[in-house]
């Protein structure tokens, strides 16, 4: 059975589908999936919605061969972002762990009738949704130029976004080996344009601090803060990993006070037992 850190790693952005439906078999999963509650550290409930494309007239430019969406809603409400992005990549990886490629889309659709079709309300955001189907045996060359634009079989080495104390001291997997598969996950974790705003810093052994690296352009009305999106799906590799592990967390909103650069946030921390 693959681990957690093998589904991370295999996982990729899939732009071209085969064309055909998502089986009986793995729509029921999906549906179960799902209905059971996919929750967040933060208690902010996100409601998931199954798409037929056809039905809706669903598509996007960047997509082929889609006949799934799943769209995403939650309330517009403090850490909304950050919760979005977790559950939202908890069933990205469980899509995933059954053979079901997605990627993330916020911009390139057309949002009204996503929204629409997804009975958004007054109050809620739609920030992301993504396609469900098998992958092509072949991407398209739109699909290859896109990967290929944005790096997207690159990141950045752990010293750039994992920090031992304060920001000025870059920290790495072969300095705390027994938490180099955690680093490994957070690397590869999917941002939007590749950007991988996180910036973790370790406390101690037992204590790390999630912080947002802030760009400009990425945090509109109907999206939310993107980056905060992205945040939070490190946050969820970064904790499922350690569950796997066998190890209890507990997410805080608590910071430490840790002096931090003007174009950082504080987000989150992670306290382990």
């Amino acid at each position: 059975m693959a681990t957690l850190k093998d589904i991370v790693k295999d996982r990729r952005s899939v732009r071209t589908f085969d064309g055909n439906l998502v089986s009986p078999e793995d729509r029921e999963k999906l549906g179960e999936y799902i209905n059971a509650g996919i929750t967040n550290p933060f208690g902010i409930p996100v409601e998931f919605v199954l798409l037929a494309a056809e039905e809706y007239g669903l598509s996007s430019p960047v997509i082929a061969g889609e006949k799934l969406y799943v769209a995403g809603k939650v309330a517009k409400v403090p850490y909304a972002d950050v919760a979005f992005g977790y559950s939202f990549e908890r069933l990205v990886l469980f899509a995933w762990s059954l053979g079901i490629g997605t990627t993330w889309i916020g911009g390139t659709m057309k949002r009204e009738l996503f929204e629409k079709a997804a009975g958004l309300k007054g109050g809620e955001m739609m920030p992301c949704v993504s396609p469900l189907g098998y992958p092509a045996k072949k991407k398209s060359i739109r699909e290859a130029m896109m990967r290929k634009g944005v790096g997207a079989d690159n990141r950045m080495p752990a010293e750039k976004f994992f920090f031992d104390g304060s920001f000025d001291k870059p920290l790495s997997g072969t300095e705390h080996k027994e938490i180099a598969d955690l680093i490994e996950m957070v690397r590869w974790a999917p941002s939007a344009v590749n950007k991988q705003p996180w910036r973790i810093v370790r406390e101690t052994d037992s204590l790390y601090h999630f912080y947002e690296k802030k760009d400009k352009g990425y945090v509109s009305d109907s999206t939310g803060d993107l980056q905060k999106i992205d945040v939070g799906i490190a946050l969820c590799h970064f904790v499922m990993g350690l569950e796997e592990q066998g190890k209890k967390t507990a997410v805080e909103v608590n910071d430490s006070g840790i002096s931090i650069p003007g174009d950082v946030e504080y987000i989150a921390s992670v306290q382990i037992w």
